[in-house]
């Protein structure tokens, strides 16, 4: 069972001070039991001393009744000095005064009369009399000589003491109790405070969702960045350190000494979140959302989320790709059913000669490309590939032409089929559309080799070439075709493609045509080529 954070703290709180106001209580009785115990044996042997310094006691002692001056005396000075008893007697401790009468004469109990008797000082002592335990001011009447000549003790009893000492401890206790009282109820308001600042939450369950939290912001491929009211850096994950190349610990530091390009300072005033904003950082465009963040209706800063433009468009791309595929699926299904519809019409009409010299051009051409398609390129990807686009060509009645001399070994395992698939079928459907819509004879050449340390590919059109210069149609969002939208990305994406397989990507076109070739290295250790355009 877990203990919750309130209970904690009101334990906590009223257990330190129930422990601070017992010890201090504590200490504060006992002082107080001592220095009452002081006072009033102070009392007591000022008391005797004023008593045995009097003449009217000198005096007494020397006349032939020492009572009848010696009683009245005593007990007007033990009700003016509050004492329990004031008892005045002679060298051989026999009662001259005691607060009962009927004591008189008899000798003083206690044995505490030596130090004064025989040594003549003047103390304090603690003994049990006739009328219990008591604490006494003891000291010795000397006569005009200095020759002792009785003694005086003064004396409160000790039930006396330990009521005056119970009653300070009492109006302490009384004290400690509300002190108590005042901390429990203080330690349910700065329990139920602390809950509220944690929204309710216990600590174990912050600490559960400090632990996702950390684990979300290192799986999202999105850079996250968290400012502060002041523009300082309090959170940033692994992927936002990537993407924008720092090192080391950021938070602390402004945003702009990290990001100088940032306009999280710019929602920070508008309070105003911004959503799908471009940010240009060096050679990559990023896709931003920055959104304030607030507490109790005050701003309390900005959280900024952002992802590579040129990933998303990657994205987009495959999933085109995959389209495409499916688009070229489609084609060959829809050639073949017209073939086999035209071949089943001859077989109806009985034009079997017409159906036998079909069937046979088509198994020649065929066998012309599946010779060099799956005979001289052995990377199955690449076969897919110019399987779906043949298909297609025949579809838009465009000749695809796989060059003779083509050959390929199975690709290495750093190129990945999906990085291929974006730059072969994005070249291939420019080449095609280009032919196809500008070209009487359209006609498109595919041109693949890897005898040298790079794997070369080219792909040829007979369309009307590029007007725009290279540079221009790397460009995102720049595109030769009609219409706008989602064209003008397939080039800027395959440049980031073979940059990122550490090719290179280069063209030549007139007004016969246009020529694309990739570069890719065999080894990703070699370094990366420049673009020669």
């Amino acid at each position: 069972m877990k203990i919750t954070i309130r209970t904690k703290i009101i334990f906590l709180v009223s257990g330190i001070i129930a422990f601070v106001t017992i010890l201090l209580s504590g200490s504060y009785a006992f002082m107080e039991m001592n220095d009452i115990e002081s006072t009033l044996g102070d009392k007591a042997l000022s008391t005797a001393t004023y008593v045995a310094a009097s003449p009217v006691v000198r005096d007494a002692f020397s006349a032939e009744e020492p009572s009848e001056v010696l009683q009245p005396y005593a007990e007007r000075i033990r009700r003016q000095s509050g004492a329990e008893f004031v008892v005045i007697g002679n060298t051989d401790g026999i009662r001259y005064a005691h607060p009962d009468p009927w004591q008189i004469g008899e000798s003083m109990v206690g044995g505490d009369n030596d130090r004064a008797l025989l040594e003549g000082e003047a103390y304090i002592s603690k003994a049990t009399g006739t009328r219990g335990p008591s604490l006494r001011g003891k000291t010795p009447v000397r006569d005009q000589n200095g020759d002792i000549v009785g003694i005086v003790s003064v004396g409160f009893l000790i039930e006396d003491l330990q009521a005056a000492v119970f009653r300070r401890v009492a109006l302490l206790t009384g004290i400690a109790l509300l002190a108590v009282a005042c901390g429990v109820i203080g330690s349910i308001l700065l329990s139920r405070s602390i809950k509220k600042d944690m929204y309710g939450l216990e600590p174990y369950q912050i600490a559960n969702m400090y632990s996702e939290r950390d684990g979300i912001l290192k799986a999202i491929r999105e850079g996250i960045i968290a400012i502060d009211t002041e523009g300082r850096i309090t959170l940033m994950n692994q992927s936002a350190a990537a993407m924008l190349g720092v090192q080391g610990k950021v938070e602390g530091r402004h945003i702009k000494e990290v990001l100088p390009s940032s306009s999280m300072d710019r929602v920070l005033e508008s309070r105003e979140p911004e959503y799908n904003q471009e940010l240009q950082l060096e050679d990559t465009t990023l896709i931003v959302n920055r959104e304030p963040i607030f507490k109790k209706g005050e701003i309390a800063g900005v959280v900024s989320s952002f992802r590579d433009k040129t990933e998303m468009m990657q994205m987009a791309n495959t999933l085109s790709d995959i389209q495409r595929y499916s688009d070229d699926l489609r084609s060959q299904n829809h050639e073949f059913m017209n073939k086999l519809y035209a071949l089943s019409g001859y077989l109806h009409l009985g034009r079997n000669r017409e159906a036998l010299q079909m069937i046979d051009e088509e198994t020649n051409l065929q066998k012309q490309q599946a010779s060099v398609v799956f005979g001289q390129i052995l990377d199955p990807t690449i076969q897919a590939i110019l399987s779906g686009k043949s298909s297609r060509a025949s579809e838009m009645k465009v000749a695809f032409r796989v060059e003779a001399d083509s050959q390929l070994d199975v690709l290495p395992s750093s190129i990945g089929k999906v990085q291929m698939v974006s730059v072969l079928g994005n070249l291939i459907d420019n080449a095609l559309e280009a032919a196809g819509q500008h070209s009487t004879k359209p006609e498109v050449h595919f041109f693949v080799t890897d005898i040298a340390d790079d794997i070369v590919f080219e792909i040829s059109d007979n369309g009307p070439g590029l007007a725009d210069s290279f540079e221009t149609l790397l460009q995102k969002g720049v595109s030769t075709k009609s219409g706008t939208g989602k064209r003008g990305y397939g080039l800027s994406v395959i440049q980031h493609t073979v940059h990122e397989l550490h090719g290179m990507l280069e063209y030549t076109s007139d007004e016969e045509g246009t020529i694309f070739s990739v570069y890719i290295p065999k080894h990703p250790h070699l370094e990366k080529k420049e673009d020669i355009s």
